[in-house]
Parts: C-alpha cells; sequence; structure tokens
C-alpha cells in the first residue's frame, strides 16, 4: 500500500494517490489528469476510482476527464447533487482497492455532500482518513459557502444550521476514531476555505484533537458555532462558476489548448486588446512588469499565489484573456488559469514583452522605491494592501489599511493627484494593487520594493 500526497501550492490544494496491488484510487484530482495517468503507468497499475471529498468551489477537478481516459467511475459522498453519470456513495460504504479499502463517511457541514474517506489496510485496521474540506489542520470548513453558491440544495439552510451539522459530523464520524490516524485534508495554510490553517500539510488526529479548536471536547455546540462562524470573510466571486462546472461539467484541457495556445504578434495582439475590450494579463515576475509593461495590463504573476488572485480580482469571468507571460511559460499560465476554471484566453503575445517593445508599441512603468531611500521625517500617504490578520505583526503609523481583496470596490478613495506609496507585506500585491489602479486611471502610486518587510528594516515607526 502506498499513499502520495500530491500538494499544489498556488491552490493550497492536496489530491491523493492511494495504490494496492496495481490499483489506484485518486482523490480530489487536479484539472490536469496526465500526472495522474503517468503515475499509474510507472507503478504498472489501473486507476480504479476517483473519489470527490465534495463539490469543490475554489478550483475546478479533473475528476471528469481522469474518468474518460481511464474508465475509473466518479464517486461522491450521498446527498451530491451532480449532472453526469457517477456514484454517489451511501454512508460507510466501502470500496475495495486491492488489499486495503476506502470507506466513505457522510460528514455534512461544510457542504451537505461533504464525505471523509477512511483508509483501512490488509487488516482491516484504519490508517488515513482524508477529510477534503471538513477537517483542515488547525481548522474546519467554513459552513457559509453554500449560500454564495445558489447551485447547491444546501444553499436552502443557513450557515447556523451548516455549522451545527459540522459540529455533529467531527464528533459522530471523526473524533472518535484511532489519534493515531493520519489526517490528509484537501487543503492548507492559504486557502480560502478556512481562516487559520497550519502550514502542515498532515497530521496525527491525535495532535489535532490537542491543537485545533474546533476539536476541543468541552466545547458545546453554540460555541462551535460562534467560533467558526466569527471572522470569515466573504469567498472569492469564482467560487460559484467552479462549483457549476464541478456539479455539471466542463471542457477538456486539451481543448482548451487547442483554443487558447494561438500566438499573435504585436499588431495582432494591440488590435484586439483595443477593438474587442479585452483583458491584457500579464503573469511576469513583479520587477518585470515594474521595469515595463503594456499600458492598463493587469499584473498577477505566476510567483505568487496566481490562480487564486486570479479569481478574485478578475470579475468579469467570461472576459477574454490576451497573456503576456515569460517565454515558454504560456502553457503553464493557461493550465493555472483553468484550474480555477478561466478557459477563455485567446491568444498570447508572441515573443512576449521584448517583442512589444521592439515593435515600438507604446509602455508603462512603475516607480518603484527603496524603503531605505524614503524620507521618513514627511507625511507621506501610505496604503498597506495586506489583510487585516497580517496587521497584528504591525503596521506603519498613519498608514490605511485596504486589502488588496476589495480594493477595486474603493478606487475612488485613492488620491488623484498628489502622490502615495503601496506596500504589501513582500513585493508581490502591491504591484498587483499598482496595475489595478493604474488601469482605472489612477497613475500617482509608487511602490515599495519589498514591502512591509524593507519598511520594518529601515527603522520607520511600526506601531
Amino acid at each position: 500500500m502506498k499513499v502520495e500526497q500530491i500538494y499544489t501550492n498556488c491552490l493550497f490544494q492536496g489530491s491523493y494517490v492511494i495504490e494496492s496491488e496495481g490499483e489506484i484510487a485518486i482523490i480530489d484530482p487536479l484539472r490536469e489528469p496526465n500526472q495522474y495517468i503517468k503515475k499509474a503507468k510507472e507503478t504498472n497499475s489501473k486507476i480504479k476510482y476517483i473519489f470527490e471529498t465534495h463539490i469543490h468551489a475554489d478550483f475546478v477537478s479533473g475528476h471528469l476527464t481522469l474518468s474518460k481516459l481511464t474508465g475509473a467511475p466518479i464517486i461522491f459522498g450521498p446527498k451530491a447533487e451532480i449532472e453526469y453519470d457517477c456514484i454517489i456513495a451511501e454512508d460507510f460504504q466501502e470500496f475495495k482497492l486491492g488489499k486495503i479499502s476506502l470507506q466513505i463517511l457522510h460528514t455534512p457541514g461544510h457542504t451537505l455532500e461533504s464525505c471523509t474517506i477512511l483508509l483501512k489496510n490488509h487488516r482491516n485496521e484504519k490508517v488515513s482518513i482524508f477529510t477534503g474540506d471538513t477537517l483542515f489542520l488547525g481548522d474546519v470548513g467554513r459552513p457559509d459557502l453554500s449560500q454564495w453558491c445558489p447551485s447547491r440544495k444546501s444553499s436552502k439552510l443557513n450557515q447556523n444550521e451548516l455549522a451545527a451539522m459540522l459540529f455533529d459530523s467531527l464528533r459522530n464520524k471523526i473524533m472518535p476514531l484511532p489519534d493515531n490516524l493520519i489526517v490528509y485534508p484537501a487543503h492548507g495554510a492559504g486557502s480560502a476555505c478556512g481562516k487559520n490553517m497550519m502550514k502542515e500539510t498532515y497530521d496525527t488526529l491525535g495532535n489535532q484533537k490537542k491543537v485545533n479548536y474546533a476539536l476541543r471536547e468541552d466545547m458545546s455546540k453554540s460555541e462551535f458555532i460562534e467560533e467558526v462562524l466569527n471572522g470569515l470573510e466573504s469567498p472569492p466571486e469564482y467560487f460559484p462558476m467552479n462549483v457549476k462546472m464541478n456539479q455539471t461539467g466542463y471542457e477538456d484541457l486539451s481543448d482548451i489548448f487547442k483554443k487558447s495556445l494561438v500566438e499573435m504578434n504585436p499588431i495582432e495582439f494591440d488590435e484586439l486588446s483595443k477593438k474587442n475590450n479585452h483583458l491584457v494579463l500579464d503573469v511576469r515576475n513583479e520587477n518585470d512588469y515594474v521595469r515595463g509593461h503594456i499600458p492598463k495590463s493587469i499584473f498577477i504573476g505566476l510567483n505568487g499565489s496566481f490562480a487564486p488572485w486570479v479569481g478574485t480580482l478578475i470579475k468579469n469571468v467570461e472576459k477574454p484573456i490576451l497573456l503576456v507571460a515569460p517565454l515558454g511559460k504560456e502553457k503553464e499560465a493557461i493550465t493555472r488559469l483553468s484550474r480555477v476554471g478561466f478557459d477563455n484566453v485567446i491568444g498570447y503575445l508572441k515573443g512576449g514583452f521584448e517583442n512589444w517593445k521592439l515593435s515600438q508599441k507604446r509602455t508603462d512603468k512603475i516607480i518603484s522605491l527603496n524603503a531605505k531611500d524614503l524620507n521618513k521625517d514627511n507625511n507621506e500617504v501610505f496604503y498597506d494592501v495586506r489583510n487585516i490578520s497580517e496587521l497584528q505583526s504591525g503596521k506603519l503609523k498613519n498608514s490605511f489599511n485596504l486589502p488588496l481583496d476589495f480594493i477595486q470596490n474603493k478606487i475612488d478613495d485613492f488620491p488623484k493627484n498628489e502622490p502615495f506609496y503601496v506596500h504589501c507585506a513582500g513585493g508581490y500585491r502591491s504591484v498587483i494593487a499598482i496595475s489595478l489602479l493604474k488601469s482605472n486611471g489612477i497613475h500617482n502610486a509608487i511602490d515599495i520594493k519589498e514591502g512591509f518587510a524593507a519598511l520594518k528594516k529601515s527603522k520607520f515607526q511600526i506601531i
């Protein structure tokens, strides 16, 4: 028996490959199927089952394409509403895999159909649980998402009712399990599906009972509901789209490549961006974008939390996208966009930004300064685009906090003429923020290189 976790840092997501005696089960696969098929070939194994712990909202799962290519059935937990052929398992139903078995435990709360998958070895001993979004390390799945995804039956339940279900699921199905079980969740720190996740990607159930607030034995149901709902922010706007795609179907990634991997010379690229009001998305490194970029393009770099920021900041999910990518990274960008349901790339700039400059097209840039070169005595205006939780580590005195997630709703709050400074934690999000401001006609923002980390080193007054 072998269990392999495939963790994708961009999405903070874990999928799993379980093998026994030449048979494989996949849990919560990514949209690109080839990595799973390759692993099966390497061990001369057959993919027998594809499990989904729930209908995902934060990414487009690869279950449909993988099932089409392998013939393996897709398995959801009880009460799943699916519009294609799959197995809707019963609570406690077991599926044999080689000499081991996988048992469905219905654990509603995050969603109505959420389940936990219990792995038993050849001696029928309980070994590990794959908890999806029911139980994270340090946290549990937020129970409010269904109200944002009206295609679910659970949207008829309010968040308090789902939180109550989650309390019961944890105490009746998960907490009675042996402490030595390994917990394999669907997400880690950074995911929008929870709020207090640990950076680790697996742990023992016994340790989680010690450190996870949601598993306290002395906690009442009302206390749990209050704590689990406290501090939840609105989820990214692309979540309902992803739910629908996972629920009803989507195009294969191979078909997305056919229509998206289209190279365009600067003239073609420029004409399309102007005539059809397309979105120019620049996915290079933030330092390259600062030095030069296409006017009104939006920056979201591949080197950061690319896919979640795309889903959060690009409001019109159907708007055609024109890519400016590092040479050779075009396919990667299209793949990572597709993971969150953005299948609308129509082409990329041939030769990248260097080719744009050679064509003598108009360019723009961002003023970016080192913190040590700023005058600490002047009353400059600073905008801090970090999350509210990050302010616990300190903030500049008299700075304005406006998290990047909400900046497009507050465009009118920024000065229109006087220069002002923008910073985040390390320099990635501030460049995204300034690109959004410039696309809205605000060109007087100045970036702080390396963000708050550099400001602290430069002895600015921190409170």
